[in-house]
């Protein structure tokens, strides 16, 4: 195994173990960030920083009050979003919706709800403990038009044009592949489909070590792409109307985003994009561990 890819793996288990904690948090009452710290610390400028409802920026109180009025509380509590995706994405009746890295399952069950009994709302997490929080929020919901998928957003575990709308809330940028993020979700999405996320960018004067010096990998930082690299690499794994859009400001030169693209009409539907020709090599910054 290559140096960069123990590297890679080390990072996606400081993230696995980072969620892991945040709902363990909030079904026990207890536990951490894996380094010490509260588990409820949010998606800060470190692995652990305020609480997600003090943090601007980050968490539940990006909704409205009417989405949060529908949801269980242990959802609400496991929020470490940056944006509403559900109303970027601009949801409709009977639409085929899947969210990357869905964590409790907020953003599953707010679409669940937008798309309808005649729609479907899927949920893709790598962590056990989400997921089991998930379907706990989803059966308190009696959301029954939801699945949540156990698997890494890498290699999403559903076939090629399965879904009319990619959601993602604050994950891709946690991702140590996101070249295979794009592809994948080109790959599952139905010609004609779109993509419709929030996630952390950065203004494209910030260096990859610039990132690095502002925060860790797992705290939304370091791993996040500049606008100009966003509008790339969705570009090279085939979108059409890309467009990567400032909403507020979340750190010096950081900004939460809306992401929105398009998987062009005449796209072949069955194609497999799960290993492009050529992948960016991400930087592996030096503090970005959790602690």
């Amino acid at each position: 195994m290559s140096q960069h890819q123990t590297g890679q793996d080390a990072l996606r288990e400081q993230v696995r173990a980072r969620y892991a904690a945040a709902a363990t948090k909030v079904t026990t009452g207890s536990g951490d960030c894996g380094c010490g710290q509260p588990a409820d610390c949010g998606c800060g400028d470190g692995c652990c920083g305020a609480a997600t409802a003090e943090e601007p920026g980050f968490g539940a109180e990006l909704y409205t009050a009417l989405d949060r009025d529908q949801l269980p509380e242990t959802a609400l509590l496991v929020s470490l979003g940056c944006g509403n995706p559900t109303a970027v994405a601009e949801l409709h009746r009977g639409e085929t919706v899947l969210d990357l890295g869905s964590g409790g399952g907020i953003d599953v069950l707010l679409s669940a709800k937008r798309v309808g009994p005649t729609g479907k709302a899927y949920g893709l997490d790598m962590t056990e403990d989400m997921l089991q929080l998930a379907r706990r929020n989803a059966a308190e919901a009696g959301a029954r038009n939801v699945d949540f998928l156990k698997g890494q957003i890498e290699a999403i575990p559903l076939p090629a044009a399965t879904v009319d709308v990619v959601i993602s809330n604050c994950v891709v940028n946690l991702s140590t592949d996101k070249p295979a993020v794009f592809a994948e979700s080109f790959r599952v999405l139905k010609p004609g489909g779109r993509m419709g996320i929030t996630d952390v960018v950065a203004e494209d004067q910030l260096s990859p070590a610039d990132r690095a010096e502002r925060g860790a990998w797992v705290g939304c930082i370091a791993g996040a792409l500049s606008r100009g690299e966003y509008e790339a690499g969705l570009a090279a794994a085939g979108f059409e109307q890309v467009s990567v859009a400032f909403t507020h400001q979340v750190g010096d030169g950081l900004h939460s985003a809306i992401i929105k693209a398009t998987k062009p009409t005449d796209a072949n539907s069955a194609a497999t994009a799960t290993a492009p020709a050529s992948r960016t090599t991400l930087p592996m910054a030096s503090n970005s561990t959790c602690c």
